[in-house]
């Protein structure tokens, strides 16, 4: 099954971690986001975000670790998904989105499956789950 929605960020907050022992190029951040999911995934997410990204430059890599409540399709429940993906100006490289086995609770006890995230050019940020609800 498919569900789709859009999203917005309500709270993007950088987290206090130690610096890595290792100086880079592109210094590594983390910070907590909360999200907010209008359409056939609708509620909203706590998320662990890290990245090394290059404002000036809009380059970088992200990973994060989502825990979403909500709705896909009017079935209720939680999980976490995960997803990365790299950024060089405008395009996105290397993606990675995935529902993470044995998270799901309440009516998506037992989902699995992959999904993705884009960015339109207004702005507007949509997300999809490809996904199956095992038992």
């Amino acid at each position: 099954m498919r569900a789709s929605g859009t999203f917005t960020v309500a709270d993007f907050t950088p987290a206090q971690v130690p610096s890595p022992p290792i100086e880079t190029g592109t210094p590594v951040g983390v910070a907590t986001m909360t999200k907010s999911y209008e359409g056939e995934v609708a509620g909203r997410s706590a998320t662990l975000f890290t990245a090394a990204y290059d404002q000036a430059t809009a380059t970088g890599t992200y990973v994060a670790m989502e825990s979403f409540e909500g709705t896909l399709r009017g079935r209720a429940g939680s999980f976490n998904f995960a997803h990365a993906a790299s950024t060089v100006g405008d395009s996105r490289e290397g993606e990675y989105f995935v529902v993470v086995p044995g998270s799901g609770t309440g009516e998506l006890a037992g989902i699995t499956g992959t999904g993705g995230i884009t960015v339109d050019s207004d702005g507007t940020h949509r997300i999809w789950f490809d996904y199956r609800l095992g038992h």
